[in-house]
């Protein structure tokens, strides 16, 4: 976060006050040393957010793809805190990801950002199966479990937060930053780093709307079901509906409603 001056409104009143605002800087990405995208995001944590969204990006497919990610340095030899390197343990496929990248600039790392379909997800995912059930009541305590891990919203209430969950309500990961698909980046690189995925034993909880990246990121990692404090999009209905991901909104302690797969939500006894 990063101090501000602001004017503050209350009525007919208005004061300049000292306040916070949340930090949002551009991260280049490279392969091999060569551009191959740009996220807007908080800083830190650019590690993880660079495996994460790789792995989304089908780039990595396992942790043993990864081979190194480091920050890059600068013409001093110092580190640039803005760009980060990544190298393939199989560099066979560069020049094709690099042929085949848009040359755009990622806004809050949107993973496939509609290139792909439902359908064409189908072909190489797998449905998610999973035996395990959470507590209505369980679900409904998210919301502020997850809110207590947001430090830098209290200061700015400028980010958006995700963290994964066990069926029992306990945290396994979270993270903050300006864009909610950069958070559920950040806590799927956690994992992949560590050789944690699939995540099959988890589920997503998110800030803000889940959209169709969302569940897409989800699927990839394995997690079978996604919530959130606001609404879903009608893909992300359809594909969480179709791959087999528990999806519900509007989760607000005890309300919430479910979109698709209903059966891994049970009611309280």
């Amino acid at each position: 976060m990063a101090p501000i001056e602001i004017v503050r409104v209350d009525g007919r009143r208005s004061e300049i006050v000292a306040d916070c605002a949340a930090v949002e800087e551009p991260l280049e990405v490279r392969l091999h040393g060569r551009p191959f995208a740009v996220i807007m995001r908080t800083p830190g944590a650019d590690r993880e957010l660079a495996a994460g969204f790789l792995f989304a990006e089908r780039i990595l497919e396992h942790a043993d793809g990864l081979g190194t990610i480091e920050h890059c340095t600068d013409d001093k030899g110092g580190r640039a805190d803005n760009v980060v390197n990544v190298t393939l343990t199989d560099a066979s496929r560069l020049d094709a990801l690099l042929d085949e990248r848009r040359q755009v600039t990622t806004n809050s790392s949107c993973g496939l950002c509609g290139r792909r379909t439902i359908e064409s997800l189908s072909v190489d995912v797998e449905p998610l199966e999973a035996p395990w059930t959470v507590a209505a009541s369980t679900l409904g305590l998210l919301v502020d479990r997850l809110r207590g891990t947001q430090r830098v919203f209290d200061e700015t209430g400028g980010l958006h937060g995700a963290a994964l969950f066990r069926p029992d309500g306990s945290l396994i990961e979270a993270a903050e930053d300006v864009g909610r698909h950069n958070a559920v980046d950040k806590v799927i690189g956690r994992l992949l780093m560590r050789e944690a995925l699939p995540a099959s034993e988890t589920l997503l909880f998110v800030s803000g709307r889940a959209s169709f990246e969302i569940v897409q990121k989800a699927l990839m990692a394995g997690v079978p079901m996604v919530a959130s404090v606001s609404a879903p999009s009608t893909l992300a209905v359809d594909l969480a509906a179709a791959m087999g991901v528990t999806l519900a909104g509007f989760v607000r302690g005890e309300r919430f409603n479910i979109y698709a797969h209903p059966e891994r939500i049970r009611q309280d006894a």
